[in-house]
């Protein structure tokens, strides 16, 4: 199928390096099943986790460090010096603190003291949420190097005597650097969207004193998560799979056009209804969540610095992005690889 033409601007956003971070804790479903009444087949069967790491206070794995390293790991591979480096944008809903900034605490520890630096809050779509505002950054012409992050560490907001969310969460880091190019190529479109009426189903709430003793190191906030599961799940596909079909209708590509799925990682089941709402086979569907869990705003950056280094998207391939969370928002952008 023939493809739109890009927005009306000079220069195109393009991915020119991938990383990742996880901290050094592995929490497997049974260390879970000494924690809160459930079990490994009951975690796997529900949500394809098996494993998730945790952050430690004793390893000094906080959101600003996970950020960097994950940083450090995608401005290698872009080949880039640090200052080169004009913008920084984070999704998160778990900085170290309320201010400043996790941007400006990542930016002090990279020395990019070129870059404007912010946070974006949009739950688990905050790193689509902020991809979109870099890549129309690098569209005006305002930013020429960008360096986008998606960090949370949802283990401090985890309320670990709900088995019904203790076992989904996850902490991790990712990131990507933009630049600008002239090529018809690389980011072709972002799209966000989102229904604060909906606001009820996954929140923050007051309170959060009880820590596991195998967890005894961890850095809780003073909120843990709340979330409504039943009908948050149907929301989530009916979502995802909206906003990426207006991504392929946007760009006049067909599911068949795509080459790879890059979903957010929240359940095996949502991956699965997805792929079926868009009739594209599983084995497109990139998925890691076996093995981390539900990392929030770091999870489609952590999947697509993973299937970046493991070979499976190759130059001109079409990568389908698509995320929902908290707020409700929900987002999608469609690459053109460059790489």
């Amino acid at each position: 199928m023939e493809r739109k033409p890009s927005i009306h601007s000079m220069y195109q956003t393009q991915i020119i390096g991938t990383g990742s971070c996880l901290p050094k804790r592995v929490l497997t479903n049974k260390d879970l099943e000494d924690i809160v009444d459930t079990s490994d087949k009951w975690i796997t069967r529900r949500t394809g986790i098996k494993e998730r790491h945790i952050s430690s206070n004793n390893e000094n794995e906080t959101t600003t460090e996970l950020a960097t390293q994950a940083s450090l790991k995608a401005i290698e591979m872009a080949g880039i010096e640090n200052q080169d480096i004009d913008l920084i944008i984070t999704g998160t809903v778990t900085s170290d603190r309320q201010f400043p900034s996790t941007s400006c605490m990542v930016q002090d520890s990279l020395k990019a003291t070129r870059a404007a630096g912010f946070d974006v809050s949009a739950g688990c779509s905050g790193f689509l949420y902020a991809l979109s505002i870099a890549d129309n950054a690098i569209r005006c012409g305002t930013s020429k190097t960008a360096l986008v992050i998606g960090v949370d560490r949802l283990s401090s907001i985890t309320n670990w005597l709900d088995r019904s969310t203790c076992v989904l969460l996850a902490d991790g880091a990712g990131a990507v650097v933009l630049n600008s190019t002239t090529e018809n190529q690389g980011i072709l479109s972002t799209h966000i969207r989102s229904d604060g009426a909906l606001w009820e189903l996954l929140y923050s709430s007051p309170g959060n004193s009880y820590s596991p003793k195998i967890l005894n190191d961890l850095d809780q906030m003073t909120y843990h998560l709340r979330m409504e599961g039943k009908r948050l799940f149907k929301k989530a596909i009916n979502c995802l799979t909206s906003i990426a079909k207006e991504a392929l209708q946007y760009n006049s590509l067909s599911s068949s056009d795509i080459n790879l799925v890059v979903p957010h990682q929240a359940n095996q089941r949502i991956i699965e209804g997805l792929a079926k709402s868009l009739a594209i086979p599983l084995e497109k569907m990139y998925s890691n969540i076996q093995l981390f869990g539900n990392t929030s705003s770091a999870s489609i950056p952590i999947a697509l610095d993973n299937a970046n280094r493991e070979g499976l998207i190759k130059k001109n391939d079409y990568v389908l992005l698509s995320s929902f969370g908290a707020g409700l928002t929900w987002a999608s952008s469609i690459l053109n690889w460059s790489r």
